[in-house]
Parts: structure tokens; C-alpha cells; sequence
């Protein structure tokens, strides 16, 4: 089954942690971020709240997968604050289902866009990873 309503919406909720900050993902010297909210951890809330609106038509083995984003992140968010991830579907074009997301903090939007998902067999995804790299 690959039918969801029309405007189907879910939202996930984090609090900003230590490990959410752009100031962690420094790996080489030289490189700084700020203390805020980072826009990875941005992109994986939305994620999350596209993949839950999904939820409700996955069959046993099956999962979601990112496939295609647009993203703005517009204002940043410090540590402690609360972050809500919104995702509402629009429609399903081929295999894609498509999705207008967006975040909220305390003071308003944060970051919006689009998003587009596909459902395949985990199995399946799983093993094409693998494959790519047995034949490199």
C-alpha cells in the first residue's frame, strides 16, 4: 500500500544538546563552529517527521529512505532550547514521496524546505551498500 492522505503531517521533538552543536563537528585543526544547533542535526529532524509520516504504510521489512532535499536553515538555535521538526506530504511522484518541511524553536522558524522519501526493503538497502563496495 502506498497511499497517505492528503496533507498527511507528523512532527518529531529534540532538545539541543552538547552533541547537536555545529561546534562538534570540527574534526581538523583550524576548522570552527558555533555553539548552535547544527544544520546536519537540522536536516536529521526533518528526516525523522517525513519518515514518520510514512510509518503508517510500511509493511513488515520495509523502511524509508532520504532521497532528495532542499533545505534553508534560517536562524540559529543555542543550547537547551526545544526543536520541533514538522513534515507535511504533498504528493507522490514515481517512487518519490515528497514532503514540505520545516522546524520551529521557542522564537519561531528555523529552517524550512522539501523532502523527498522512498520505501524500499531494508534487506535490500542494506545489501546494495555492501554490494558497491565488494565490487570496488
Amino acid at each position: 500500500m502506498d497511499k497517505l492522505q492528503e496533507n498527511a503531517h507528523a512532527s518529531v521533538d529534540v532538545i539541543v544538546t552538547e552533541s547537536h552543536l555545529a561546534a562538534r563537528l570540527t574534526s581538523e585543526s583550524g576548522e570552527s563552529f558555533p555553539e548552535v544547533f547544527s544544520t546536519p542535526w537540522l536536516l536529521a529532524q526533518l528526516e525523522r517527521a517525513a519518515a514518520k509520516v510514512l510509518w503508517p504504510i510500511l509493511v513488515e521489512g520495509q523502511l524509508s529512505v532520504g532521497a532528495k532535499v532542499e533545505l534553508e536553515h534560517l536562524a540559529p538555535t543555542p543550547l537547551g532550547q526545544k526543536i520541533t521538526a514538522h513534515a507535511r506530504f504533498l504528493e507522490k511522484k514515481g517512487p518519490l514521496f515528497h514532503f514540505e518541511v520545516w522546524a520551529e524553536d521557542g522564537a519561531g522558524v528555523i529552517g524550512k524546505g522539501t523532502h523527498a522519501r522512498a520505501i524500499a526493503p531494508k534487506a535490500a538497502v542494506e545489501k546494495r551498500a555492501a554490494s558497491r563496495f565488494a565490487e570496488a
